[in-house]
């Protein structure tokens, strides 16, 4: 095996386990500890992996337990959720059925939505405003509103979004990262989330490159479930797991 394949089976492990010891990695690798030892050190220098006594242990992602209010999301890097957006938005065909949930970024998708024959369905009321502004075929989702996303959550939102199946879904995520998966803040919003995309054909999470390695409490679904649209990729290591598409 060469140097390359070694190190990417490495960092597979980490990602699966969080942490693995030498004796674990020569195991899947069929390499030496010394090998295996050099091969850390490298991957270390590089910022891949953090080196503990004895293995490693994948780059700690840094956690967040508050949620920012719907104001202060909406200033954060708002030339690269636009960018984000409009690449979206141009993957909506007129016979698509779309899932658009309440993702400050997601919200920007319809402001690029000119004319179109496809079918909406969402359970944010502002994106079902901006939807119909532009006489858009719109259907919301009923259930609890939350205060500050504006929202639609609970058991009455998941009944109804069960009757639904989708040609794309496009979601927001706070966190993205290997080990966790994507991840929000509130599990109900999560639970949303997740069965929007169990009932989706193609499911894409936006998420500028401040979301890359941050983690929050609930979680979505793992990272290989949907293709992530971003402005820049911080760490290459994502593209292992699934589809990155850089705008």
């Amino acid at each position: 095996m060469l140097a390359e394949q070694r190190a990417e089976r490495i960092l597979k492990e980490l990602a699966q386990r969080r942490a693995a010891t030498v004796t674990d990695l020569c195991q899947v690798t069929g390499a030496s500890e010394a090998t295996i030892r050099r091969d850390l050190n490298a991957l270390a220098k590089q910022g891949r992996l953090s080196k503990v006594h004895g293995g490693a242990m994948l780059m700690n992602a840094e956690f967040h337990g508050e949620e920012l209010d719907m104001e202060t999301k909406r200033g954060l890097c708002t030339e690269e959720k636009d960018r984000i957006a409009r690449y979206a938005a141009g993957l909506i065909g007129d016979d698509d059925v779309v899932f658009l949930d309440a993702g400050t970024s997601v919200l920007q998708v319809a402001e690029h939505l000119r004319t179109s024959k496809a079918l909406f369905l969402t359970n944010s009321i502002e994106c079902a405003c901006r939807l119909m502004e532009r006489n858009l075929q719109t259907h919301v989702l009923g259930g609890m509103l939350k205060a500050g996303t504006m929202a639609l959550i609970g058991a009455e939102t998941l009944e109804a979004l069960g009757r639904y199946n989708f040609t794309k879904a496009f979601l927001g995520a706070n966190g993205v990262a290997l080990a966790q998966g994507f991840t929000t803040p509130d599990p109900e919003e999560a639970a949303v989330k997740a069965l929007a995309a169990r009932r989706a054909q193609s499911v894409y999470v936006l998420a500028d490159s401040s979301k890359f390695g941050q983690v929050t409490a609930a979680v979505m679904f793992p990272i290989e479930a949907a293709c992530v649209i971003t402005d820049r990729l911080p760490d290459r290591r994502y593209r292992d797991y699934t589809d990155i598409r850089e705008v």
